[in-house]
């Protein structure tokens, strides 16, 4: 009986031995991110996965509409929006203060090959151009709007969308002949548009912060050097 109680306590030892090799479960992070960031945090969260095991899933829309969705209770483990205004609105706790990681300008996007030859702010006001922006509670319709009033020039869009994506899609499919986006958005579209600078665009900051400690490690490799360089090949300007 003795010998018996010895072989089945080897046994089980063995077996706990060979569990403790297996490989523990990949962690998962999600992060609330503006609908600009979407090539970006895309690509650093491949490179972030592969530096830390730490598997990244997101949620992209328009900034005030993530901000809205964790003042309601919706779990995250960090938030990045494109304006520092619309962070600030948030009104859970951090696990630590927000960090700038990027900023933006913005452009017109037309079709490709403008035919419409849309040169200037001004050019949107032509008759017969269709013109789509974000909402103004968007921060990239806030910057637009900032940039056209900078321009002296009153716009009547066609219709205002709830995130910059959607104004680039709708040029994209040639619902509108025009619409104001992001540098970026524009870097990230490639032929499918024309770009046409904004010289009146205000620069956009985007701030990211953690909700928790899960998801400070995130926060902080956008802000490391390879985050850095990640950010630069998507068209983004550095934090300073």
């Amino acid at each position: 009986m003795k010998r018996r109680a010895i072989a089945v306590a080897l046994l089980l030892a063995l077996g706990s031995a060979g569990c403790s090799g297996e490989s523990k479960p990949r962690r998962t992070i999600t992060v609330f991110a503006a609908a600009s960031l979407t090539d970006a945090f895309t690509a650093e969260a491949a490179a972030y996965e592969k530096q830390s095991g730490v598997h990244v899933r997101f949620s992209f829309a328009g900034s005030q509409d993530l901000v809205a969705q964790l003042n309601q209770g919706a779990p995250a483990d960090a938030v990045a929006t494109a304006d520092t205004a619309t962070l600030g609105k948030l009104t859970v706790k951090l696990a630590g203060a927000s960090a700038t990681f990027a900023r933006n300008r913005l452009v017109i996007v037309t079709a490709p090959g403008n035919p419409k030859h849309i040169e200037t702010p001004a050019d949107l006001t032509r008759r017969g151009i269709v013109v789509v922006l974000a909402e103004p509670s968007v921060p990239a319709g806030k910057y637009a709007t900032q940039a056209l009033q900078a321009a002296d020039v009153t716009v009547h869009p066609r219709s205002l969308e709830d995130n910059v994506r959607g104004v680039l899609t709708k040029v994209e499919l040639g619902e509108a002949d025009a619409g104001i986006v992001y540098v970026t958005d524009a870097k990230a579209a490639g032929a499918k548009v024309g770009a046409v600078a904004l010289p009146t665009s205000p620069i956009a900051t985007y701030p990211a912060a953690a909700l928790d400690a899960s998801g400070q490690g995130f926060v902080d490799f956008l802000i490391s050097v390879a985050g850095q360089r990640i950010l630069a090949q998507h068209g983004f300007l550095p934090p300073q």
